[in-house]
């Protein structure tokens, strides 16, 4: 029997959608139910919503927008579906590509912060990494008077703005970063096919299979990866090292930036104080996420800060007080009921890279200095 006989098979007597379900009930065992998850109702509970939130991406990526020959940007994270570290400043894009076609986006630039654009190959279910084949940020580009521009997206080279790709590539992805969220415009960027046809494929019944099957794997290997990073971080926590460089940019990370992840935990009556001295640099920013590296609720909570936002002392340091309980001072960044979570510090571009400095402190002593 064929590949293609068996994948219709599957869908006819209904194997396809039994094994998706048998692979969302093992992907909870194996991740959420693992013995080094913390033994919490609120680790747990947010752990069966995070494997929720995930499939709820996966079927979007996998079912319904997965056809390379006519591509289309849509959210990949926003304020319900958060994986790795999701920056709250952030608005994610993502298309689906084929290494071996090309590709041309056009749009307007608008007034967000940062504009980067990437190409990404493998995935978080299928090899374990999201690894970036090409990279180009929009101080980079040629852009007309009307903030309209073109960017070809290839794997050989092209004149003018050029995003590259190799055979493997397999998703272009669209980081708008803002500083001051009220007032910046995003940009407004499409994407389509220009070597070939540009219009999907017929429907056909036995890519369900495949697509279901993709889809688990993505949830398993996704939760799974981000839960071991977890586990690192809790082996540093209330210090805030620099991450390795050649680790995030395999998770699909932005070249251009600096990330520095841990862990702060403390009881209810201390707080965690983080020193930062920000080095030049386009864009930096605080946040708070909990155990499955979920960004917490930004929408209603104090829970990140950025270079616009911060309140700094008269020597260009900030301080940032992470605590469960608001003490009156500046830069609080709130919980939202837990004592122990994982954080992170982005730089981009910078000239240098400060080590953020961290100390447990009594609630009690805190004041405003």
């Amino acid at each position: 029997m064929s590949d293609q006989d068996e994948a219709l098979a599957r869908v006819m007597d209904g194997r396809c959608w039994e094994d998706f379900c048998d692979a969302l009930k093992e992907a909870g065992k194996q991740v959420v139910l693992a013995e080094s998850v913390p033994d919490s109702p609120l680790v747990k509970g947010e752990g069966w919503r995070y494997l929720s939130r995930l499939t709820r991406a996966a079927l979007r990526s996998y079912m319904e927008a997965a056809d390379t020959q006519a591509p289309a940007f849509s959210r990949a994270v926003d304020e319900t579906i958060k994986m790795g570290m999701d920056n709250p400043d952030n608005v994610y894009l993502a298309a689906p590509v084929n290494g071996n076609y090309c590709y041309r986006i056009t749009g307007k630039r608008g007034s967000v912060h940062y504009l980067g654009f990437g190409t990404q190959a493998g995935g978080y279910g299928k090899t374990g990494s999201l690894d970036t084949t090409g990279y180009l940020e929009a101080a980079d580009m040629e852009i007309a008077e009307d903030g309209s521009f073109e960017v070809i997206v290839s794997s050989e080279k092209q004149a003018g703005n050029w995003l590259a790709m190799k055979s493997e590539t397999r998703m272009v992805q669209v980081r708008q970063t803002r500083l001051d969220h009220n007032n910046e415009v995003l940009a407004d960027v499409s994407i389509e096919r220009i070597d070939g046809p540009n219009q999907p494929h017929p429907f056909e019944p036995a890519r369900i299979d495949k697509a279901l099957q993709s889809a688990a794997f993505f949830v398993h290997g996704t939760s799974a990866l981000f839960a071991q990073w977890a586990e690192d971080f809790r082996k540093h926590p209330n210090e805030l090292p620099r991450f390795d460089p050649d680790v995030a940019l395999r998770a699909g990370g932005d070249p251009n930036i600096a990330y520095y992840h841990s862990w702060f935990e403390f009881t209810d009556d201390e707080a965690l104080v983080i020193e930062l001295r920000p080095p030049c640099c386009n864009f930096w920013n605080f946040q708070l996420a909990n155990y499955w590296l979920e960004s917490l609720d930004y929408r209603y909570f104090p829970v990140h800060l950025n270079k616009l936002t911060a309140k700094y002392r008269d020597d260009g340091s900030v301080r940032i007080v992470v605590a469960k309980t608001d003490p009156g001072v500046e830069n609080w960044m709130d919980t939202c009921g837990r004592n122990s979570g994982t954080m992170c510090v982005r730089w981009i571009r910078a000239d240098e890279y400060p080590q953020p400095q961290c100390q447990l402190v009594k609630l009690a002593e805190l004041t405003n200095d």
